[in-house]
């Protein structure tokens, strides 16, 4: 009996250092790393942009020219993506990021990852909107079915995009075994290399205005006002408009207590987290929030905004904050770092809640959807 054929687009896999290796990346490396484990019935195509991908249980198909420019990458999605996804004789296709064929091929399956394009529009750059928005619309109403990284992001598409509810599923992200609590003297090795504080406050997420760092700057000023020592490290890589987050150090004078390391390699993500006293999350907006994810893996307490996603990843197993009030942020930080007993309660409570969520059981849940479209029931199996 033929095995079903499965496509993924992997072109956003990014096998460079820098932030583009985040978010939606990392999401299309855990399919591409789980989706032929968990699933045998099936056979899988992952149509990728940098000919030195490899991963065990697929055939590879790059193109034929370079993609990592946009433009470029865009024209190979809507005029060669149709015409490859025939020639592989594919069953179905799987469109990772909001964006997938207006020529439909076959089965298609979009996964949309939040819509804050459509929510904070003037986060973006107009070329960038524009197109998240139009094709985004466009393809969830070709798509035969919608994968949304949780329910927060599964109102929106209803929503936003005015996509009947059957047609959107649920299936939230994972997170990887390696984001774990770390010992003592591993952890002091890294801060002296690194040269970081004893206490710290973290950060860690792309350099954007919907992350919110001017009030998270904002409240930390104010923490340092009331007494508290411990400086706030804001990693991660530089996005776009980001310009002002260094003009508002420099305002609020904390040019020496802020820290900015840049884009963190992935592999040293789990010391990063483990390194802090608490993790501070205060977004105004997020389809699902891997970071707070990532810190309660690795027994750290966490202060996340109480909008969009953020409630339904961390739950009760942290501290909710209006992202727009700085007085409120200031004050769970400062309760938080002088009650240990607090900490420590939160910290257990984060690793409970993250063992509830891998990337195992996504690439599970995700065949499971494969497989129904192509009416064979829940057929993948671990």
């Amino acid at each position: 009996m033929r095995k079903p054929r499965i496509g993924l687009n992997a072109h956003l896999l990014s096998l460079q250092h820098g932030y583009r290796s985040a978010g939606v990346s990392r999401y299309i490396h855990y399919l591409l790393r789980y989706l032929p484990q968990v699933d045998r019935r099936a056979e899988y195509v992952a149509f990728v942009g940098d000919a030195r991908a490899h991963y065990d249980g697929w055939q590879m198909r790059a193109p034929l020219w370079p993609t990592g420019d946009p433009l470029r990458r865009i024209l190979w999605e809507q005029l060669v993506q149709p015409l490859a996804t025939r020639r592989a004789k594919l069953d179905l296709l799987h469109a990772p990021v909001y964006v997938g064929p207006l020529c439909k091929p076959c089965l298609l399956v979009v996964t949309i990852h939040d819509l804050s394009f459509y929510i904070y529009p003037e986060f973006f750059r107009p070329f960038q909107r524009r197109y998240l928005q139009h094709f985004t619309r466009w393809t969830s109403k070709r798509a035969d079915q919608i994968i949304a990284v949780s329910e927060s992001t599964r109102r929106d598409v209803i929503r936003f995009l005015g996509v009947a509810p059957d047609r959107v599923v649920t299936i939230p992200n994972g997170v990887e075994e390696i984001f774990r609590p770390l010992g003592r003297a591993r952890l002091e090795a890294f801060r002296r290399r690194n040269g970081l504080p004893e206490r710290m406050i973290l950060f860690l997420g792309t350099l954007e205005p919907r992350k919110n760092l001017l009030v998270l700057l904002e409240a930390y000023a104010l923490l340092r006002q009331r007494g508290a020592q411990e400086m706030l490290v804001v990693a991660g890589g530089k996005g776009w408009y980001y310009e002002s987050v260094y003009a508002t150090v420099e305002r609020l004078g904390l040019r020496r207590w802020v820290i900015f390391p840049g884009y963190v390699p992935w592999e040293e993500l789990p010391l990063w987290y483990n390194a802090a006293e608490l993790f501070v999350y205060p977004s105004l907006y997020e389809g699902f929030g891997l970071p707070p994810l990532e810190a309660m893996a690795c027994g750290v307490p966490v202060v996340v905004s109480n909008v969009s996603s953020l409630p339904e990843v961390v739950g009760e197993a942290g501290v909710l904050v209006d992202p727009q009030d700085p007085q409120g942020l200031a004050v769970a930080m400062e309760e938080l770092l002088a009650d240990p007993a607090r900490r420590e309660e939160l910290a257990e409570a984060g690793l409970a809640r993250a063992r509830s969520f891998s990337w195992e059981r996504t690439a599970l849940q995700t065949a499971q959807l494969y497989h129904r479209m192509l009416g064979e029931g829940d057929g993948a199996s671990v």
